[in-house]
């Protein structure tokens, strides 16, 4: 029971499954989507299919609300009730987001507000917030949640694999990940975010399948002897892999506490291109 009235909220660039969004009642700031022609609100009007369709013609660029909008989200907080918020954004190393919400969030009278830097990005920073969801449900208080939250930052873990390097660069989102190379020897980099939430290279496999066997290992390697934990499975364009290794992961991880699934944000999609799986972990002890 939520007895002190808190509220989550999320970032859309989390990736947390729309069902979850409904069942914890979590509010969203939508990351926006920037052509020529039109702004797009993330999830809202436009779906990973459309950028995948419209890539070969323009890429687009991805940005936050404005203010007024995050304000207006933070005013509907207040009015809902609620007299703290949670905010879980995606890493601070990749976006401006994290720095946005904590600045407004300070102005909003009577309304006390956390922002959480997940150091991640995607389902990494997904499973963060699902899991502040659960704690919130249990009736933890304000103190135990940051408390048990600020911990699970280095408890969470995504890598994900990217059909081409060519968008991460395009986008300025190439962090410390060496590109050149790599398109030449047809080597796939498993990437991932560092300690200070920027994306590095974990590992390289030449060609999809060992770059996704290669991904397996590191799950296994990161889950090492924990007992609890949660996996997620999100894919952009790469449907049948991301079954599979589904798959993979309930056959060798059936102590799993459970494993989600789901697609990428139209705004990830920007930045990765199609053919996109990624793995998020989420250890609970």
């Amino acid at each position: 029971m939520n007895k002190e009235k808190i509220a989550l909220l999320v970032d859309s660039g989390t990736d947390v499954p729309q069902e979850l969004i409904e069942q914890y009642g979590m509010y969203m700031i939508p990351l926006q989507i920037i052509y020529k022609d039109r702004i797009y609100t993330d999830k809202v009007d436009i779906t990973p299919e459309e950028v995948y369709e419209r890539l070969p013609i323009e890429i687009p660029s991805t940005s936050l609300p404005d203010g007024e909008t995050i304000t207006k989200i933070f005013e509907q907080i207040k009015a809902d009730g609620y007299e703290k918020v949670l905010a879980v954004t995606i890493s601070s190393g990749l976006s401006g987001t994290f720095n946005v919400v904590r600045l407004i969030g300070e102005d909003i009278e009577d309304l006390e507000t956390f922002v959480l830097d997940t150091k991640n990005i995607g389902i990494g920073s997904g499973l963060q917030a699902i899991e502040a969801a659960k704690l919130i449900d249990a009736g933890a208080t304000w103190e135990e949640l940051i408390d048990a939250i600020s911990k699970n930052v280095q408890k969470a873990k995504v890598f994900f694999n990217v059909a081409t390097l060519e968008y991460l660069q395009k986008g300025g989102r190439i962090g410390l990940v060496a590109s050149i190379l790599g398109n030449a020897l047809k080597l796939n980099p498993i990437i991932s975010c560092n300690e200070e939430g920027i994306y590095h290279t974990v590992a390289k496999a030449r060609g999809r399948k060992k770059s996704l066997d290669k991904t397996f290992e590191l799950v296994k390697s990161f889950i090492g002897e924990h007992k609890k934990f949660v996996l997620a499975v999100a894919q952009g364009q790469a449907v049948e892999e991301a079954e599979q290794f589904y798959e993979k992961l309930q056959v060798n991880f059936p102590q799993a506490e459970k494993i989600y699934f789901g697609t990428i944000s139209p705004a990830l999609v920007v930045h990765t291109g199609p053919g996109l799986l990624g793995i998020g972990i989420q250890l609970l002890d």
